[in-house]
């Protein structure tokens, strides 16, 4: 088998170590005798966007986002071709709002997303920043796993009707809020940096399932050894759980 990964706009983002999550999912598949290759497309590079089983964008601030925010809305209809394709699409933070209907700054500057999606996000100065540790529950297609990662945002998501699970400790989508990120079977947008994927190892190994699952039938991943993985999950769970207490 082999794993064709497109991460979007490398250079510019990439908040809080997300290309971790690309060096997880390289280490992963290595070690399962899984070919993967990963390509990069920044601003500008063409790309046919469904070739690849995977396409990833991770965080950035606001400067960033509006770098390559015209680049992005002229990809639009070969982002959904990719989704028809049945690529998977992970977002993190910039990217899952980007895929909304809007963004709404703390100017008051309403700045369009792509609007593949109904969620939108404002910024609101009158509640406070979501920043901090997180920890979640998640119902990845019916198998319920805890996340944790970190969170770091001022826009508020909202109208987020299939969330990607509910909030343990830590805020989401909204300041202390209930549920966070967005999960439709086939694009997974969520706040958590950190990164996402070394203390998850059960994410990582189901993104992986999923981007396979486009060109393999009844995929299945040989069990790697994750117990450092989960030590480091259960290690941050407590330090939340001890604050909270």
């Amino acid at each position: 088998m082999k794993m064709k990964v497109l991460w979007m706009y490398h250079d510019i983002m990439d908040l809080y170590g997300d290309r971790g999550n690309i060096q997880v999912l390289k280490k992963r598949c290595l070690d399962r005798d899984i070919e993967i290759e990963v390509d990069t497309c920044g601003i500008n590079e063409e790309k046919n966007l469904s070739d690849f089983h995977l396409i990833f964008i991770g965080g950035g601030a606001d400067r960033e986002q509006g770098l390559l925010y015209e680049d992005l809305v002229n990809r639009k209809q070969d982002i959904l071709d990719a989704i028809d394709a049945k690529s998977f699409v992970l977002l993190i933070c910039g990217g899952y709002q980007f895929f909304g209907q809007y963004y709404i700054d703390n100017n008051n500057r309403e700045i369009q997303g792509l609007g593949i999606f109904d969620y939108y996000t404002k910024s609101n100065p009158n509640v406070g920043r979501c920043i901090g540790n997180i920890e979640i529950e998640a119902d990845l297609d019916g198998k319920k796993v805890t996340v944790v990662g970190f969170e770091n945002h001022g826009g508020q998501t909202m109208n987020v009707t299939t969330p990607f699970g509910k909030v343990v400790s830590g805020h989401g989508n909204v300041y202390q809020g209930e549920y966070e990120g967005f999960y439709n079977g086939q694009v997974l947008g969520t706040y958590m940096h950190g990164p996402l994927l070394p203390k998850n190892p059960e994410v990582a190994d189901f993104i992986i399932k999923k981007a396979l699952s486009k060109e393999y039938d009844n995929v299945e991943l040989k069990p790697l050894d994750d117990t450092l993985e989960l030590q480091a999950k259960e290690a941050m769970r407590k330090r939340m759980h001890a604050k909270k207490g």
